[in-house]
C-alpha cells in the first residue's frame, strides 16, 4: 500500500513554538513500522517556520514574507536533521524534495516529481516534502502543505493519505460549540463541506480545516482515500492503516479521473477565463461534451495555445477546466460563431473544438 503522512505544525511543535521531539520519534517509528511491513509511505511535514520561531525564541507568527523566509531558512535545516536522526535509528533512509508551485503547475517538473518519487519509493527510502518558503511568495499562506499533500498523493497514486491535525477530525460545527459532532465518514464530496469548515488554526501552523477540505476534494477526484486524524493518538498511523475507523475518513470517488486530468484540474497555473451560454453549459455537465465556439459568451486574460483555462457559467459559476486549442486573440473573434465559420474568419481551422473533452475537467 501506498501512504503519504501530513503532519502540521500544531501537531509537530508545543505552543512555544519549539519541535516536540517526543511526537516527531513517535511518527517516524510508526512510518518506519509501516515500512516494515511492506508499505510505500511519503512525509509531507510542516514545521520550518516554527521550528526557526523556536530555535530564535519568537512566540508569535511573524505576518511579512521576510520574516517567514528567514524563519523557513533556519528552520528547516534544522527539521530535516531531526528527521534524519530519527529515520536513521530503525535503519532508515530518507530524502528531502522542497517543491514549489511551479513544480506542480508546469507539467514536464510535474512529471520529474512523479518519476523521483517512484524512484525513490522502489528504492524503499522515506521521502520527506516540504513547501519551499524560503523562496516561495505566494504559497506562505493557508492549505499549502495541506494541499501538497494531497497533490503528492495523486502523484504517485496513493492508496491512502492521512493528515494528522491537533483535533479528532471534520466536525459538523466549530467543535468549540456545545453539541458539536465529529463526521465519521464522508461518502460523496460536496462544496456544502466547506461551509462547515473554518479558517487558520494555530498562531505557528498556516493550516485550518477549510484547506483540508481542499485536499479532500482533490483526493476524492484522484482516486485516493483520505483520513483527517489527531496526531497525538496512540500508534495512529499503524491503526489507520490496518483499517481501523479514526477521525474522519473520506472515499475516494468510485469513478476517479485520470491522473492527467487530476493535473489539468488542480495543478496546471490558470491563464485565462471562459465565459459560456447554457447550452454550452449543458453539453459539458450532462453530455461529455467537449467547448465549442458557439457557446463563449466572452473571455478574459491572455492565453496561449495549450494553456489552461476556467471555464465560468453565465451565472459566474466556475464548472471546468481545461487546455485550450486556440489563442485568447482567435478565441475573441470566433467566440459565438459555428465551427464551420472558424475557418472563413481567421483563415484556418486547427481544431473545431475551442477546448477538447480529453482536455476537459469538469470540478463542480
Amino acid at each position: 500500500m501506498k501512504i503519504v503522512v501530513k503532519i502540521g505544525t500544531s501537531t509537530l511543535t508545543y505552543e512555544n513554538g519549539k519541535l516536540n521531539l517526543e511526537m516527531m520519534e513517535k511518527i517516524v517509528r510508526q512510518i518506519s513500522n509501516l515500512q516494515n511491513k511492506g508499505d510505500k509511505v511519503v512525509l509531507v511535514t510542516s514545521g520550518a517556520i516554527g521550528a526557526g520561531m523556536g530555535k530564535l525564541n519568537i512566540l508569535k507568527r511573524p505576518k511579512t514574507l521576510p520574516e517567514k523566509q528567514s524563519l523557513a531558512a533556519i528552520g528547516q535545516g534544522l527539521l530535516i536533521g531531526l528527521y534524519e536522526k530519527f529515520f536513521n535509528e530503525y535503519g532508515k533512509t530518507t530524502a528531502q524534495l522542497l517543491l514549489t508551485r511551479d513544480d506542480f503547475s508546469i507539467r514536464e517538473r510535474y512529471l520529474n516529481i512523479s518519476y523521483t518519487l517512484s524512484n525513490l519509493l522502489r528504492y524503499n527510502v522515506v521521502p520527506i516534502i516540504n513547501e519551499n518558503d524560503t523562496v516561495t511568495v505566494d504559497e506562505i499562506k493557508i492549505g499549502d502543505n495541506d494541499t501538497l499533500s494531497a497533490l503528492v498523493a495523486s502523484i504517485i497514486e496513493a492508496d491512502l493519505l492521512i493528515i494528522l491535525t491537533d483535533i479528532e477530525g471534520l466536525y459538523d460545527r466549530d467543535p468549540k460549540v456545545d453539541g458539536a459532532k465529529l463526521i465519521d465518514v464522508v461518502h460523496d464530496f460536496s462544496d456544502a463541506l466547506f461551509e462547515i469548515a473554518g479558517g487558520s488554526g494555530t498562531n505557528f501552523g498556516t493550516g485550518g480545516m477549510y484547506t483540508k477540505i481542499q485536499a479532500a476534494k482533490i483526493c476524492y477526484n484522484a482516486g485516493v482515500q483520505m483520513v483527517i486524524a489527531n496526531g497525538k493518538l496512540d500508534n495512529v498511523l499503524n491503526k489507520i492503516a490496518a483499517g481501523e475507523r479514526i477521525g474522519t475518513v473520506f472515499m475516494p470517488a468510485k469513478n476517479p479521473i485520470s491522473n492527467r486530468k487530476v493535473w489539468i484540474a488542480f495543478n496546471a497555473q490558470l491563464s485565462g477565463k471562459l465565459i459560456i451560454d447554457g447550452g454550452a453549459r449543458q453539453a459539458i455537465l450532462e453530455n461529455g461534451k467537449s467547448l465549442l465556439p458557439s457557446g463563449i459568451i466572452s473571455t478574459d486574460g491572455e492565453y496561449s495555445v495549450g494553456d489552461c483555462v476556467s471555464i465560468y457559467d453565465k451565472d459566474g459559476k466556475e464548472i471546468a477546466r481545461g487546455l485550450i486549442n486556440y489563442t485568447s486573440d482567435e478565441v475573441n473573434k470566433i467566440k459565438g460563431l459555428k465551427s464551420t465559420d472558424i475557418d472563413k474568419v481567421l483563415g484556418y481551422k486547427n481544431y473545431d473544438e475551442v477546448v477538447h473533452r480529453d482536455n476537459l475537467v469538469v470540478i463542480v
